[in-house]
């Protein structure tokens, strides 16, 4: 099975924040759920399985 990667807007939208509220998580140690940025870029990406993790679980993990 493929991950399934997530936008920051995606992310927001599946959370129901703001994308600078996602953003603003990536800038805190702790906050949010882990993201990853692709190698030689500046793209973020959230896999949707950790995503959805994170919201049922209601981790604080970054």
């Amino acid at each position: 099975m493929r991950n399934e990667y997530l936008t920051t807007a995606e992310v927001a939208a599946l959370l129901h924040v703001r994308p600078d509220t996602v953003r603003k998580w990536r800038q805190q140690v702790g906050k949010g759920p882990r993201w990853t940025r692709w190698p030689g870029s500046r793209i973020v990406r959230y896999e949707r399985a950790e995503v959805e993790r994170w919201r049922r679980d209601g981790v604080s993990e970054g």
